[in-house]
C-alpha cells in the first residue's frame, strides 16, 4: 500500500533541500498536477515544486481581493504583455500559488473545438489530437474536476440583461460549463471561491497525487533544469524567504524525468535558462486578448449576486469572437471606469445598476517570451490588423447587446473615452477604429510557446511531450498547444497533459533505462 505524501513549505526550511525521486515537477497548476496524479498511481515517487506558497481552500477562500491579488496572483496582478506597434498593453493574469492558475480561474470548461482539432490532425499531422482521439481525456478530466452545466437560476441579473439584448439582436446565447460542485453564486471565482465548491486542481488532482505519495513543496523557485549527455538528470533552484520573498536557500533534485509546467510564460524562460537554444522556445505566443463592456441601468441589478461567469455565445466562432458573460469583484471593475474625480464617483455610486459582459478573440499567436532582467519575463506582442478589427467589432457587439436591453449608458473599454447613450455612438469602433493601444485589454490563457509538433524545425516538444534537444524532459502545460484555440483553456491544458502522462506511464521503463 502506498504510503501518502505530504505537503511542505519552503519557507519554514532553514537548511538546504535535496531529493532523488522518479519524477520531479515544476509546476502544481492544470498540467504539473495532472502529471503529478498519474505518476503517483503508477506507483512513482513524484515532487511537485511550486514557485507560490501554499494557501488551503479555507485560507484563500476568507481574503478578500485585494489579499488575493497580492498573495495568490503572480506579480501582484501586475504582469502585462508589452505591446508593439498598435496593440494595447495586454494585462496577463497567472496564478502563483499551489495550484497555479486553475485557483484563480471562473471554471470555465471548453474542448477544444473540432475545427482546430481537425486542423492539428490534418494540417499540422499531429497523432492522437482528433476529436475521436481526445474524447476519453476530455471526458475522465471533466468527470474528475465535476464539469457541470451553470443552472439558469444562477445568472445574475447582469448576465440576463445582456441576453435579453442578445436575444433582440438574433445572438443565440448559451450556457456556460464549469468546474463547480455547490456553487453558491458568490462571483468571485477569480480571487479562489469561498465556499470551496470550484474543482481547481489543489482540490481535485493535487490531493489524489498526496494520497498516492506525491510530495508537494511550496516557496520553490526553479532555477535551471540540469542536463547532462543529452538528457535532463534533475533541477536545482531555491527556496523563497518568509520576509521578503527572494530566493535563499538552495534545493538540488535528482530525477528520472523532468516534468516543467510552470505555464506558457516560464517554461519558455526556464528552458533557455537550462541551456536549451531550440529556435521556437518563447515564440508563437496566443493569449486570446479579451474585453469588457459596462452598461448602466435604471433598475437596480446588483451583479455580484449570481455566478460570476454562467453563458457564452458562438455565434460569432467564425469571426474569431466569443462573446462570454462575466462580472467580477467591484473594486476591480470600478478602477476601470472612465473619467476622473466627480464623473468617477457619479459611476462609482451607480454600483447596483451596473452590468458587465465580455469576450475573447481567437488571435494568430503574435507573442514571444524572453528572459528579462528579473526573474519574471518579459512578454511582447504584437496583434494583428486582422485581430484589432476582431476586438473592435466584439467590443461594438456587446455595446449594442446593452442597448438592446433597455441600458442608458454604455461603458467601453477605451482608455480617454466617456459614457456612450446610444447605439450611434458605437459606430466609431469599426468606421474610424482608435488605436488599439487606447484599448483596456487582458489575457487569461497564453499558449504555444513550447509548441509540439512531428518535426524539430516546427516547434519544441514532440507529440509525446517530450523535448526534441532533451531527453527526459517532458512539457506538459499550455505552452505544448501547438495554435490559438479561441476558448477558455483549463479543461484543453488538463486533457493534454493526462495524454502526455498516459505515455509517459506506459513508455515507463524506457525512460527509467535512459535515466541510467
Amino acid at each position: 500500500m502506498t504510503t501518502p505524501g505530504e505537503y511542505l513549505r519552503g519557507r519554514e526550511m532553514t537548511r538546504p533541500f535535496q531529493a532523488k525521486v522518479d519524477a520531479v515537477i515544476v509546476g502544481s497548476g492544470a498540467g504539473g498536477a495532472v502529471l503529478a496524479r498519474e505518476l503517483a498511481r503508477d506507483g512513482r515517487s513524484v515532487l511537485v515544486l511550486e514557485e507560490g506558497g501554499h494557501y488551503t481552500k479555507e485560507q484563500y477562500g476568507a481574503m478578500p481581493p485585494s489579499e488575493a491579488i497580492r498573495s495568490l496572483f503572480r506579480e501582484a496582478g501586475l504582469s502585462a504583455a508589452v505591446g508593439l506597434g498598435d496593440t494595447p498593453l495586454i494585462a496577463t493574469l497567472a496564478g502563483k500559488c499551489v495550484g497555479g492558475s486553475s485557483v484563480l480561474t471562473g471554471g470555465v470548461c471548453f474542448r477544444v473545438p473540432e475545427d482546430i482539432l481537425h486542423g492539428w490532425s490534418n494540417d499540422l499531422k499531429l497523432p492522437g489530437v482528433s476529436p475521436d482521439a481526445l474524447d476519453p481525456y476530455f471526458s475522465e478530466i471533466e468527470e474528475a474536476i465535476h464539469v457541470e452545466t451553470v443552472p439558469d437560476h444562477m445568472r445574475s441579473r447582469s448576465t440576463e440583461l445582456f441576453v435579453e439584448g442578445a436575444a433582440k439582436m438574433g445572438i443565440p446565447i448559451k450556457s456556460l460549463r464549469r468546474n463547480t460542485s455547490g456553487c453558491k453564486g458568490a462571483s468571485r471565482c477569480n480571487f479562489g471561491c469561498p465556499n470551496g465548491a470550484k474543482m481547481s486542481v489543489d482540490i481535485s488532482f493535487l490531493p489524489d497525487a498526496v494520497q498516492h505519495g506525491a510530495t508537494i513543496l511550496s516557496d520553490a523557485l526553479v532555477e535551471k533544469v540540469d542536463m547532462a549527455g543529452g538528457r535532463a538528470t534533475g533541477v536545482r533552484g531555491r527556496l523563497l524567504d518568509p520576509v521578503t520573498g527572494e530566493p535563499k536557500i538552495p534545493f538540488e533534485v535528482r530525477a528520472k524525468v523532468v516534468v516543467v509546467a510552470c505555464g506558457s510564460l516560464h517554461t519558455p524562460v526556464l528552458l533557455r535558462r537550462s541551456g536549451m537554444d531550440d529556435v521556437d522556445i518563447g515564440r508563437h505566443v496566443t493569449l486570446h486578448p479579451g474585453f469588457r463592456v459596462g452598461a448602466l441601468f435604471d433598475e437596480t441589478i446588483n451583479g455580484w449576486d449570481g455566478a460570476l461567469q454562467s453563458v457564452y455565445s458562438d455565434h460569432f466562432h467564425e469571426d474569431g469572437i466569443t462573446l462570454v458573460g462575466v462580472y467580477t469583484a467591484v473594486n476591480v471593475l470600478a478602477a476601470a471606469f472612465p473619467g476622473v474625480g466627480r464623473e468617477h464617483r457619479r459611476l462609482a455610486k451607480r454600483l447596483p445598476n451596473l452590468a458587465f459582459f465580455g469576450g475573447m478573440i481567437h488571435d494568430e499567436g503574435g507573442g514571444q517570451v524572453r528572459r528579462w532582467l528579473s526573474r519574471e519575463p518579459l512578454l511582447l506582442y504584437r496583434m494583428s490588423p486582422r485581430d484589432k478589427a476582431r476586438l473592435l467589432r466584439g467590443i461594438q457587439i456587446v455595446g449594442q447587446m446593452a442597448f438592446a436591453a433597455g441600458a442608458k449608458e454604455v461603458l467601453l473599454p477605451v482608455f480617454g473615452s466617456t459614457t456612450f447613450k446610444s447605439k450611434a455612438e458605437l459606430d466609431f469602433l469599426t468606421e474610424s477604429p482608435p488605436s488599439a493601444k487606447r484599448i483596456e485589454c487582458m489575457a487569461f490563457h497564453p499558449l504555444g510557446s513550447a509548441k509540439m509538433s512531428v518535426d524539430p524545425r516546427g516547434g519544441v516538444v514532440k507529440p509525446s511531450g517530450e523535448a526534441w534537444s532533451c531527453d527526459n524532459l517532458i512539457v506538459a502545460d499550455g505552452s505544448v498547444l501547438p495554435t490559438s484555440i479561441g476558448v477558455n483553456s483549463q479543461l484543453p491544458v488538463m486533457s493534454m497533459a493526462l495524454k502526455i502522462a498516459r505515455g509517459l506511464t506506459a513508455d515507463w521503463d524506457r525512460y527509467a533505462r535512459r535515466a541510467t
